[in-house]
């Protein structure tokens, strides 16, 4: 099937895919007034090193940057993640999804923190309360430990919490979807109509009999053994009556038993018409009949002696 046959079925049977393009549409427009639309705003913090590490280097922490301030940044994610900080931050007031981790292709101990939610303004608010919360666990991490104060790992902030930009990509995703799905069930049932709608063709004709003269379409066999075989017998004179046609008997045609484990019907053969000639050889013709005549004496003859039998 070709374009120019898909544009005709969907040309004939539009009152099918016109109500499912319908369909689709307001599918896809539901999705885009009832998703509701996200916004998220993130921030870039860095962990720097002690004071006391930053001696060698005139105190310039990011000229001492050390492995280990990467595995601190990944403890602190991670417990930014657990249940207890997610219990403490909601009752600051961040109850919607944000999420801590290492930042990617980072050259340094680089961690972003982002907070996504349905209001624009509420969000930036729990962009700035979760930077300042991360700060706070790293010094109580540390406090725990008993860290003197100018051994302690510091944070910075490299990037504060950026204005929520509307994240459109997830809803864009849905509709396209629900409109690929909505057209690609339309063409369904377009063409489902034009297959149960469309004429079946025409049962072929039964097949005749053989192409050979005297062979029968079925089995094969020679139907000249099945034909009726006449003999008409002729009297020796002319003078006497004919004698009736003597017809020969018929041949009569057998069906072939069916062989075991075969679902093919066999039809005896069926014998032909007769002929004119063998019709009519059939009906006995009309005796003729016999007339006696009297013998007369010829003229001038003697009358013959009559012998009586009964003295020789």
């Amino acid at each position: 099937m070709d374009l120019a046959e898909i544009a005709r079925v969907m040309r004939r049977r539009w009152y099918v895919l016109l109500p499912g393009l319908l369909l689709t549409g307001v599918l896809a427009a539901a999705i885009i007034f009832m998703l509701p639309l996200k916004y998220q705003s993130q921030s870039t913090v860095e962990l720097l090193n002690s004071q006391k590490a930053t001696v060698p280097f005139d105190g310039n922490p990011f000229l001492s940057t050390q492995t280990s301030l990467t595995g601190m940044a990944d403890s602190l994610g991670r417990n930014l993640d657990s249940d207890a900080a997610k219990a403490d931050l909601a009752g600051r007031g961040v109850t919607d999804t944000y999420d801590a981790m290492i930042a990617d292709n980072a050259q340094a101990p680089l961690m972003w923190l982002t907070v996504t939610g349905t209001e624009p303004d509420k969000v930036l608010a729990e962009d700035k309360t979760l930077t300042a919360y991360a700060a706070e666990r790293l010094d109580q991490f540390q406090t725990q430990q008993s860290v003197p104060q100018n051994a302690m790992i510091r944070m910075v902030t490299i990037v504060s919490p950026q204005t929520p930009v509307a994240q459109t990509k997830t809803r864009i995703e849905y509709t396209v979807l629900a409109a690929l799905l909505g057209l690609a069930l339309s063409l369904v049932a377009t063409f489902f109509v034009e297959a149960r709608r469309r004429p079946r063709p025409a049962a072929d004709a039964d097949a005749g009999p053989g192409t050979d003269a005297g062979r029968d379409g079925d089995t094969g066999r020679d139907t000249d053994s099945s034909r009726e075989a006449v003999a008409v017998a002729v009297g020796p004179s002319a003078g006497r009556p004919s004698a009736p046609p003597t017809v020969a008997p018929t041949a009569t045609p057998t069906a072939e038993p069916l062989r075991a484990g075969t679902e093919t019907v066999r039809v005896p053969a069926r014998p032909e018409p007769a002929t004119a000639q063998q019709q009519a050889a059939r009906e006995p013709e009309p005796e003729s009949p016999t007339v006696q005549l009297a013998v007369l004496p010829t003229p001038g003859a003697a009358p013959a002696e009559q012998r009586s039998s009964w003295f020789g």
